[in-house]
């Protein structure tokens, strides 16, 4: 297992670089920016924002605070910014090689499936913590984070949820990569279900009516920014839970796979009828 998490960090090398410096960059501009944000007249500038723009950003009301500008500027968004990352990472976790017409060639040496599988999910939770750590790293070498009055553990805590947002979609993108045709298809519909997740928390702070749809949603049990008054363990322990089943159920799905020499899966609604071996 060792072997195939090695081998998946060193094919993930190019993603954790890229977006860890991208990430990175984007908190050191935020922390720079942040006593200009304070110094602004946050009446004025909550007037000029419309109601529906408000109700997608929850932290915008308390964004003189660190609290506030850690979520809005940063935590509210990034589970779909990450999340691309995430999903794209978990759809073509082995599915894209399969494809590639490499999987069965891998699978021709003496390792196990298990082995592999875990390993490479193993590889896809590693390389979105280090991505996380490059941002909030940034964060915190700063001297300007010391306007933000923060410790290191309070600047730690919303990443946390955010983590296992994103190992909660990349383990669904996963998933649906054993039950599609292709890593593409299993990509892009957990990537719609992603921003409709997001559109719709914002939608139900306007209408109450959707509360009830989205109280069983995942960004339901996302903190944002707001961890960093504390990490609801409960939540947490919800959304890493239900990434892990996910994961088993992708893993006992990838056990009975049988593994094309390359090209995407066909899907066919009804069964291939089977020609008959006597000619009339």
């Amino acid at each position: 297992m060792l072997t195939e998490l090695w081998y998946e960090l060193g094919r993930l090398r190019g993603r954790i670089i890229g977006w860890g410096i991208g990430l990175a960059v984007y908190a050191l501009m935020m922390v720079l920016l942040y006593p200009n944000v304070v110094a602004m007249d946050f009446a004025a500038y909550l007037e000029a924002f419309p109601e529906e723009m408000l109700a997608f950003f929850p932290g915008i009301t308390q964004i003189g605070t660190p609290v506030g500008y850690l979520d809005t500027y940063y935590y509210n968004y990034m589970t779909v910014i990450a999340g691309i990352l995430a999903v794209g990472v978990g759809a073509g976790l082995l599915v894209r090689q399969e494809e590639a017409g490499i999987l069965d060639l891998i699978l021709a040496h003496p390792v196990s499936r298990s082995a592999l599988f875990w390993g490479r999910y193993l590889a896809m939770l590693i390389c979105l913590a280090i991505v996380l750590l490059a941002g909030q790293v940034a964060w915190m070498i700063p001297p300007q984070s010391a306007d933000l009055g923060l410790s290191w553990q309070e600047f730690t805590r919303p990443a946390l949820p955010l983590l296992a947002e994103l190992a909660l979609f990349g383990s669904l993108a996963l998933l649906l990569s054993m039950l599609l045709p292709s890593a593409r298809m299993a990509g892009g519909l957990v990537g719609a279900l992603l921003v409709a997740n997001f559109l719709l928390v914002g939608m139900a702070n306007l209408n109450a009516d959707l509360e009830r749809i989205v109280a069983y949603t995942p960004l339901h049990f996302y903190q944002g920014g707001f961890a960093v008054e504390g990490v609801n363990w409960g939540w947490l322990g919800g959304l890493m839970g239900a990434a892990l089943v996910m994961a088993v159920i992708a893993w006992l799905l990838f056990l009975r796979r049988d593994i094309r020499v390359g090209g995407e899966h066909e899907w066919r609604l009804l069964p291939r009828r089977r020609r008959s071996s006597q000619q009339a």
